[in-house]
């Protein structure tokens, strides 16, 4: 069940202001905008509340924190970019064709994970 606090509304605010995964202190920073007296342990709270609820959905990156998606984004199939300048995430669309030509004869694929890494657009100048 959804309680819809004036935290949660906050944090889903950031959410969709970013269009992209966030991390905990990404959410904390957005999210003050709304509610200044928001903290870190609310947030993660409150992130696991909507990890119940289905609304949001853990990125992975490896070696990482996790960070989070709204749900929608993590309905259909897509990759992830790490800006290492910035260490924001964002989204990627689409998926390489082929991966399976690339496995070893008699193995079978049921999955996979993509992460690419470089300067974001914004990052991209500071170079």
């Amino acid at each position: 069940m959804q309680r819809q606090t004036q935290q949660r509304v906050a944090i889903e605010s950031a959410f969709v202001a970013a269009g992209r995964p966030l991390g905990p202190q990404e959410i904390l920073d957005a999210a003050r905008e709304q509610v200044p007296s928001l903290n870190l342990a609310t947030v993660y709270r409150t992130l696991k509340r909507m990890i119940e609820d289905k609304a949001i959905h853990p990125v992975e990156l490896p070696g990482e924190s996790a960070r989070y998606e709204l749900q929608s984004a993590a309905e259909h199939h897509h990759h992830h970019f790490r800006c290492g300048e910035c260490d924001a995430v964002y989204d990627l669309e689409g998926c390489v064709e082929g991966l399976h030509k690339l496995l070893p004869a008699g193995f079978l694929m049921t999955g996979h994970d993509i992460v690419l890494y470089g300067s974001c657009a914004a990052c991209g100048t500071s170079l």
